[in-house]
């Protein structure tokens, strides 16, 4: 699938631990070329893949340049029970990000149709089915009721001013690219015959962070020695009664920045969802109940001083902490290095 942790040899799966890889280094939107017509709906209709010079992978050799994304969910969902048959008597993490519905969309021709008001509906029918052939694959192969599946998403979806190409977070403020829940906030099913109670609903706050240090714990591995954000949500996961989440509070970036924090119930922004918050001016703080306001539309900071000082503060030591302790970036010199 998508990865998106760089594109090079030395940032690519296999050499993250990974033993195979299948799938786009990047957004499917990058690598433009000029002079081609990118608009959305036109792509749609004539299926064409040329104003988008994406690679496809295989480890780290690439095999075919442009990739053809009308076939990249159903290669994607073929590569996904392959692996899965492949490796059905030993135990196994598959890692499947799916590149749609991240634009431009593309779907099969089976569920294609040339209306482009259809566009989002179609490619998120594909997905759908794609995780269904998944699922039945685990079935098949016997392996259904020991294997844990996950699935959510990385982000909320895009903005509706691109209509028919992105979704909705309604009733949730805002869209990806801000720290409104629309953006953040985003659905999370698990599956575990035996371990998770079937139907069960968790209410309490998670992040993706989070998956890490609990599959480590499952399956008995030891994590690195450095710092890890996240932490066991087992408990959660497995419904225990009154289980709560191990984290005092979730801190929300947008870039370097910090522009939000929540915790329980209260979500202070920083700055607002979007707004870049300009040099020498003091931060614009605002206060939400989510428990009584799931939209963000009311702001109750100047009833609620106290614990707006309490989160903001909380939030300073956060992001002390964190831009002192950061690790390095990985480095690469630019076609002009010697």
């Amino acid at each position: 699938g998508k990865w998106h942790i760089g594109h090079l040899p030395k940032f690519l799966p296999t050499n993250h631990g990974f033993d195979s890889y299948f799938g786009i280094p990047y957004s499917n939107d990058m690598d433009g070329v000029k002079g081609k017509d990118r608009n959305l709906d036109r792509a749609w209709v004539e299926r064409d893949i040329t104003p988008w010079n994406v690679p496809l992978l295989r480890d780290t050799k690439e095999i075919e340049r442009p990739v053809d994304q009308n076939t990249l969910t159903t290669r994607y969902t073929q590569e996904a029970q392959k692996f899965i048959r492949t490796n059905k008597d030993k135990p196994f993490f598959l890692y499947m990000p799916h590149t749609m519905p991240h634009i431009p969309l593309f779907v099969s021709d089976k569920f294609y149709t040339k209306d482009p008001k259809q566009a989002y509906i179609r490619t998120i029918e594909e997905l759908d089915h794609s995780i269904g052939q998944v699922m039945k694959t685990l079935k098949e192969t016997g392996v259904d009721d020991n294997t844990l599946v996950v699935f959510t998403s990385d982000n909320g979806p895009w903005h509706l001013r691109l209509r028919h190409h992105g979704g909705s977070a309604l009733p949730l403020r805002g869209a990806k690219f801000s720290t409104w829940e629309g953006g953040m906030r985003v659905p999370t099913i698990m599956r575990w015959p035996g371990k998770i109670p079937a139907g069960s609903v968790c209410s309490e706050v998670a992040a993706a962070c989070d998956l890490l240090p609990t599959f480590a714990k499952l399956a008995k591995a030891e994590l690195p020695k450095r710092k890890i954000d996240g932490k066991n949500i087992w408990r959660l996961m497995s419904g225990r009664e009154g289980a709560k989440t191990p984290h005092k509070a979730y801190y929300f970036y947008r870039g370097t920045g910090l522009r939000a924090v929540r915790s329980g119930e209260w979500k202070l922004h920083i700055g607002g969802g979007r707004k870049k918050q300009k040099d020498g001016e003091g931060p614009n703080l605002t206060l939400y109940n989510l428990s009584k306001d799931i939209g963000e539309t009311t702001d109750v900071a100047t009833e609620n001083k106290k614990i707006v000082q309490r989160m903001y503060k909380r939030a300073q030591a956060f992001d002390k902490e964190l831009k002192a302790n950061a690790r390095p970036p990985g480095e690469v010199k630019s076609d002009n290095e010697g």
